[in-house]
């Protein structure tokens, strides 16, 4: 049998679809902190010096969004006019409006409990166990990278050519049994400054093709150490000197962001979620309160997917589950093992005991996850699962509302808190 290879990739919190998510859920944090009940789904479009934010908004909050918009742009980097995309200088449309009342309707009810799906859709949790936070290998490769590379890029001194758009691409060689074997390929597309001008080179080709040598050595030589110096052993050992390494094989990219191409909030749900390994349902989350089962459903189902793995019940699971809108109990929901399970059932028994260990009306999910907090920009870059949960404190200062400083914990649906009730369930 043959080895075969599987690619994921992952772009950087300034990628122009990025920034975009961030903005949307941005937003979103604001008008939750002041209003934990807001129905809220935002949609973002960044373009050359323009921001459109439009969307249907149901809150007793009132926010400052232009305010809002500029932070989220120049904490991401674009602070400057020579990036032709600037937090402190851009323009900023306005297009949110009231939410239906038709769909308000569907959702909110007189006991809380039987809060209705925001709309219709299936939703998909993955897990295998072939990294330590159960994320498929190549994409989290592709996130560890791109967080490095925005790390090196915050210091400023190791790479101080590094503009804020990015992207990386991670080919694993597998075995015929789904064993990783080596990394075989890795992709780095980075912008960066035009730091070596022409007149300081024979010609502009010259000079450009001196800004992607030293680019491609200090990815080499800085980005990739830096990396693998924080993963564990296993995967370490994955590395060999046959890894083929592409880095900005266009060449020159110093047109980039938002000026270089135009982007939107829910373009990157795959490197939101599996990296194409698991199946996704086709909703966005960003923009979206936890009403909407697109983001709500997604984050339970990888939380029972990851929990399953830990428990021991099987080496990868596929968890779906779908809704009708304005009904609270799910249609259906199902596990798929993949054959890899660790337990004497089919996928379908298994799905009978999970759907009694956890309740995935949207209320209960809201509960159980915490999830009516200003929780989601953290979640906007680089991959809302595969994360660390943690405790923080975040404060929010407007114009318009009282300050308010609220402790809250990011990525709920990573905790490993149901494995003991998934062990006893199934004898383990």
């Amino acid at each position: 049998m043959t080895n075969y290879l599987f690619t994921s990739e992952s772009v950087s919190e300034g990628h122009p679809d990025k920034v975009a998510d961030q903005i949307s859920d941005a937003i979103l944090d604001e008008f939750l902190a002041h209003d934990p009940d807001s129905k809220v789904a935002c949609e973002t479009l960044v373009t050359t010096g323009q921001v459109v934010v439009a969307g249907e908004v149901k809150s007793k909050a009132y926010i400052d969004l232009m305010d809002v918009t500029r932070r989220v742009i120049n904490e991401i980097g674009y602070d400057r006019s020579e990036l032709k995309f600037d937090g402190n200088a851009c323009g900023v449309f306005s297009a949110l409006h009231e939410q239906s009342a038709d769909i308000n309707r569907g959702v909110e009810r007189a006991d809380e409990q039987e809060q209705g799906a925001g709309d219709q859709g299936m939703m998909f949790g993955y897990a295998c166990n072939e990294t330590p936070n159960y994320m498929p290998l190549s994409l989290d490769l592709s996130h560890a990278l791109l967080r490095e590379l925005s790390a090196i890029r915050r210091e400023g001194e190791l790479m101080p050519y590094l503009r804020p758009d990015s992207k990386s691409q991670v080919t694993i060689e597998y075995s015929p049994d789904g064993t990783p074997v080596r990394i075989h390929t890795i992709v780095i597309s980075t912008q960066h400054d035009e730091f070596i001008p022409a007149e300081d080179a024979e010609s502009q080709e010259k000079a450009d093709e001196m800004m992607l040598e030293k680019i491609r050595t200090d990815v080499r030589d800085i980005l990739l150490p830096r990396v693998k110096a924080k993963l564990p052993d296993s995967v370490k050992a994955l590395f060999d000197d046959k890894l083929i390494l592409h880095v900005n094989p266009t060449g020159k990219f110093v047109i980039g962001g938002p000026h270089g191409d135009t982007g939107l909030t829910g373009r990157k749900i795959i490197v939101d979620t599996y990296g194409g390994r698991g199946a996704h349902g086709g909703g966005a989350f960003s923009g979206k309160d936890p009403s909407k089962v697109d983001r709500s459903a997604a984050y339970a189902a990888r939380h029972i997917a990851k929990n399953l793995v830990a428990a021991g019940v099987a080496r990868e699971a596929l968890v779906q589950v779908a809704y009708a809108i304005g009904v609270a109990q799910p249609v259906s929901l199902y596990v798929n093992t993949r054959g890899t399970a660790n337990v004497d059932m089919t996928d379908a028994e298994i799905s009978q005991h999970v759907s009694k260990l956890f309740d995935m009306r949207p209320h209960a999910i809201e509960k159980r996850l915490k999830l009516r907090n200003p929780i989601y920009q953290e979640t906007a870059s680089f991959g809302h699962m595969g994360r660390e949960p943690r405790t923080v404190t975040k404060t929010f200062i407007s114009k318009y509302e009282p300050t308010k400083t609220i402790e809250v914990e990011l990525f709920t649906w990573e905790k490993l808190d149901a494995v003991d009730a998934i062990r006893n369930e199934f004898g383990l």
